[in-house]
């Protein structure tokens, strides 16, 4: 009996603890980006060029979203033209993101149309995914309005 205890008590213990943890609620792929710490740089950006109220928007919204040490690989000149032109910059962001939901498990081999108006090539291989040159390193990141994965590139449309 007093061995029953023993082990049931460190058990009752680590559930009692789960259970006091806040569950957090799903949010939108705006808040989830701003919620993720290696997704910083992004979410900086984001709110730099407006696209924030969007992204909060109903969607659905796919987020290929580049990473801080994706941003790191950008060029500082480019950085900065994009830092001085919210136009080209808005557009950069937009071509990260296609308007509707496709969790990893949906993706195919083909093209998808961007908010920017591009499109971008998707791969799908097994379980690596590849949007253009970009590997997809988390996917599957669920908001209520879309879905996010994050990449380890920054995609730049082409010139029109």
């Amino acid at each position: 009996m007093n061995r029953r205890i023993l082990i049931a008590a460190p058990l009752l213990a680590l559930l009692a603890a789960c259970a006091t943890q806040p569950v957090s609620a799903p949010v939108s792929v705006a808040d989830t980006i701003a919620h993720n710490p290696n997704l910083s740089t992004l979410n900086g950006l984001v709110a730099k060029s407006g696209l924030a109220d969007t992204l909060k928007a109903t969607g659905p919204y796919t987020v290929f979203a580049p990473t801080n040490d994706a941003f790191k690989a950008v060029p500082a000149k480019t950085m900065d033209e994009l830092a001085s032109n919210p136009a080209k910059l808005k557009a950069m962001l937009s071509y990260h993101v296609v308007p509707s939901k496709m969790m990893s498990a949906d993706i195919k081999n083909g093209n998808a149309k961007t908010a920017e108006g591009g499109n971008v090539a998707l791969s799908k291989a097994g379980e690596f995914v590849t949007v253009e040159d970009a590997m997809v390193q988390q996917s599957d990141i669920v908001a209520t309005n879309g879905v996010v994965h994050t990449v380890d590139r920054v995609l730049m449309p082409p010139r029109r």
